[in-house]
């Protein structure tokens, strides 16, 4: 069952690597109280992931703290080396993007946006989405079914809906 407005999110650990090293972080604890914004990724360095949905995040930052908004995450189902490298080599971590991954796919299947690509090797992937969160409770979901439109989930489209 898909994660919808309304519902808590579950307080499941997501994994980063920054400048503390390897982190395990339980999702209540990494974002406050207050406006929070989540944006999954089928893949790190991925096409349009790279080269659409991660700048538009990029782009809106600033609108976004304008907004009130405390933190941007994004959340792939990758590896935290390469999600930290990508962040970097995007401009993601400069823009204060926090970045994160699920290795397991536990929080991406448990909100039910998970997805197979077996020609490509993505399994349990996450789809292409982004939610404003409030108080770890869901106000907003958009989603692109297609994984390779980057339109719904995109950065200014969501922080249009604030």
């Amino acid at each position: 069952m898909t994660i919808s407005a309304g519902d808590i999110l579950p307080n499941h650990t997501l994994t980063r690597f920054s400048t503390n090293g390897l982190e395990n972080l339980k999702l209540h604890e990494i974002i406050p109280s207050g406006l929070s914004i989540i944006f999954g990724v089928p893949g790190a360095y991925s096409r349009t992931c790279s080269k659409k949905h991660l700048p538009s995040f990029i782009r809106t930052m600033p609108k976004f703290k304008e907004s009130g908004v405390n933190k941007v995450i994004c959340i792939s189902v990758n590896d935290p080396f390469v999600m930290a490298n990508w962040g970097i080599d995007s401009g993601a971590v400069d823009a204060e993007i926090e970045m994160f991954c699920d290795p397991a796919s536990t929080f991406i299947s448990e909100i039910g946006l998970n997805f197979n690509a077996a020609p490509i090797g993505f399994f349990n992937r996450s789809k292409r989405f982004s939610m404003i969160v409030e108080d770890k409770k869901v106000k907003v979901l958009n989603v692109d079914e297609d994984s390779g439109t980057c339109d719904l989930s995109a950065g200014e489209t969501i922080h249009a809906l604030l």
